[in-house]
């Protein structure tokens, strides 16, 4: 679907702002304690986000917080382990299609319950109730490659990294993502929360 007006941001541009914004917030400097009326009134009209973000539930981890972002400028999805399925992936085809973000972000977070609780199930045996079940589903094929006899710690670092860029393989396989970076217009990243820091890793 063409867009009707070109989108204000490039891919790098978005992914610049993300950077600048998360700085200013590990050093205090964060601009957007507040919103004037006239702010919100003007995004009654329509919304553009430069970027959009599948991250997790988790309440640590709010992604307009960590990125210095107003109103307007990210559009969310979040879910416990930034895992995929079809209401999440109906909501990043509609972020493509319609609103055109140049930016896409996974955005898992160290320390994740959710893939922790994927260890667990995968390696140990442990047993959850049936729904979350479904959930660790979705992120224990990521795991697939990981030596799981390392210290738990290693493990889970390792393990949420290794969720981000299963996810990141997943999406790029969509006729979506594969139209939209054939169009040379739009970025698909994974990154990685630091919860002790505050600062975002995004990786290669």
């Amino acid at each position: 679907m063409a867009a009707s007006h070109p989108h204000p941001f490039t891919a790098e541009e978005s992914l610049e702002r993300l950077k600048a914004g998360n700085e200013r917030f590990v050093s205090g400097l964060a601009r957007f304690p507040t919103v004037q009326k006239e702010v919100l009134a003007d995004l009654a009209k329509g919304q553009h986000p430069h970027t959009t973000i599948l991250g997790c539930s988790d309440s640590r981890v709010p992604p307009e917080l960590v990125f210095d972002a107003s109103f307007g400028e990210l559009f969310v999805i979040r879910v416990a382990g930034n895992v995929l399925g079809p209401a999440i992936l109906g909501t990043l085809q509609y972020a493509g299609l319609h609103l055109r973000t140049p930016l896409f972000v996974v955005m898992g977070h160290e320390g994740c319950g959710a893939v922790d609780a994927a260890i667990a199930s995968k390696f140990h045996g442990v047993a959850q109730q049936s729904r979350i079940e479904t959930l660790l589903e979705g992120i224990e094929p990521a795991l697939d490659d990981l030596d799981s006899s390392q210290p738990h710690e290693a493990l889970l670092h390792a393990a949420v990294e290794a969720n981000v860029r299963y996810t990141v393989r997943a999406l790029l396989g969509t006729w979506e993502v594969q139209a939209r970076l054939a169009e040379g217009e739009m970025k698909l990243i994974g990154a990685v929360y630091e919860l002790e820091s505050g600062w975002v890793r995004f990786l290669d």
